[in-house]
C-alpha cells in the first residue's frame, strides 16, 4: 500500500500530488524488477527523480545496482522503505542534506592521473598556445567539470606547468564535482597507488611526496586549482563555472539520459565563447544528438567547439 509519511518534525500524511504519483506508477507500465511490487514502484519513482536532478540514468539492466546503492543510504538514515525515503527527496524540508548524500553515494570515483593523456596535451600543446594569443592579457579559464577526486585538473596543471605557461600566462583552473565528499578528498590532495599508475617515474618524483600509505601532490601545483560543488544539471551552480574558454566533461555523459546530455550541452554552448574547448571522453559524443558543438582535430586528439558563426563571446564577470 501507499507509504507511511514521515517529514522531519512532521508526522502528517503525504501530499496529495505523491499519493497521485503513487496511483500513475502503480496503473502505469510494468514495475521494474525488484525484491517487492511497492518496492519496485518506489524504484521506478527514485528513478525518474534522479535523473531528472542529476542526469544519471538508470537502465533497467541497472536497477538491481541503483536498488542496492538505495537500500544503504536508506537504512543509513533509519527511512522505513524506498517509498518513504522518495518522498522525503521529494517534498521534505531537510532534503538538500538528502540529495548530498545520495549523490556522494551515487558517485563513481573511478579515475587516475593523466588519463586519456592526448587530450591534455593538446590542451597544452595546441589550444592554450592559441587562446592566450587570442585573450591578450586576459585570464584563460578552465573548468574540470567533474573533477572527481581532484586528478584531472590536478594533471591539467601539471601540463601547464611543464609547458611553462602558469609562469608566463594567467590561467585559472577550476574543479567541481556533484559530490561533495570527493571534492573534500581533491582539496585533501593526498592520493593512493592507483591513482598514479599512469604517471612517469619523473612526473611523481616531481610533483609528489610520500605521505602515509599515500602521495601528497605539491601544495604549490595543488594551490592552482579553485575547488567547488556543481551539479551539472543546476544551471544557478554551474552557470557561471561554464564560462569558461575550455571545459573538460569526459566520462560523464556515459552515466547521464539523452535529454540530460542535451541539457549540459545547451548550458555549455550558451555561456562558453566562440572560440572555447569541449573535451569529452573517448566514449562519448554529442554527434547523434545535436547539439552546437562541431567535432574538431586538435593535436593528438579530438575536441568540440561552437564552429564558425557561432557568435560572439558571452560576457565573463
Amino acid at each position: 500500500g501507499p507509504p507511511r509519511w514521515r517529514s522531519s518534525g512532521s508526522t502528517s500524511a503525504p501530499p496529495a500530488a505523491a499519493m497521485r504519483e503513487w496511483g500513475a506508477h502503480r496503473g502505469g507500465a510494468a514495475a521494474a524488477p525488484g525484491k517487492r511490487g511497492a518496492s519496485a514502484t518506489a524504484l521506478r519513482l527514485l528513478r525518474d527523480l534522479i535523473v531528472q536532478r542529476t542526469g544519471v540514468f538508470f537502465a533497467d539492466a541497472k536497477l538491481d545496482m541503483l536498488e542496492e546503492r538505495l537500500d544503504e543510504v536508506v537504512a543509513a538514515r533509519g527511512v522505513p522503505s524506498l517509498l518513504d525515503y522518495y518522498y522525503l527527496l521529494r517534498y521534505d524540508p531537510g532534503a538538500e542534506a538528502a540529495w548530498g548524500e545520495l549523490m556522494d553515494r551515487l558517485a563513481v570515483p573511478e579515475t587516475y592521473f593523466w588519463r586519456q593523456a592526448e587530450q591534455i596535451e593538446a590542451l597544452a600543446g595546441v589550444v592554450l598556445p592559441r587562446l592566450v594569443e587570442a585573450r591578450g592579457g586576459r585570464p584563460v579559464r578552465i573548468w574540470s567539470a567533474a573533477c572527481c577526486t581532484g586528478e584531472e585538473p590536478l594533471s591539467i596543471a601539471m601540463a601547464l606547468d611543464e609547458g611553462g605557461w602558469l609562469d608566463r600566462a594567467p590561467v585559472e583552473i577550476v574543479g567541481s564535482d556533484a559530490s561533495a565528499a570527493l571534492v573534500a578528498r581533491a582539496r585533501a590532495g593526498v592520493y593512493g597507488e592507483r591513482s598514479l599508475r599512469n604517471l612517469s617515474p619523473e612526473r611523481r618524483a616531481r610533483y609528489f611526496t610520500p605521505k602515509g600509505a599515500g602521495w601528497r601532490i605539491d601544495p604549490a601545483l595543488h594551490a592552482r586549482v579553485r575547488w567547488g560543488v556543481a551539479n551539472l544539471l543546476d544551471e544557478e551552480e554551474a552557470g557561471p563555472l561554464a564560462r569558461a574558454d575550455v571545459v573538460f566533461c569526459r566520462n560523464v555523459f556515459i552515466y547521464f539520459s539523452d535529454d540530460a546530455i542535451r541539457k549540459v550541452a545547451r548550458m555549455l554552448a550558451a555561456r562558453m565563447p566562440a572560440d572555447g574547448w569541449l573535451f569529452l571522453g573517448a566514449s562519448e559524443s554529442l554527434m547523434r544528438l545535436g547539439s552546437d558543438f562541431h567535432m574538431d582535430e586538435v593535436g593528438p586528439a579530438f575536441a568540440y567547439t561552437r564552429g564558425p558563426g557561432a557568435g560572439p563571446a558571452p560576457g565573463r564577470s
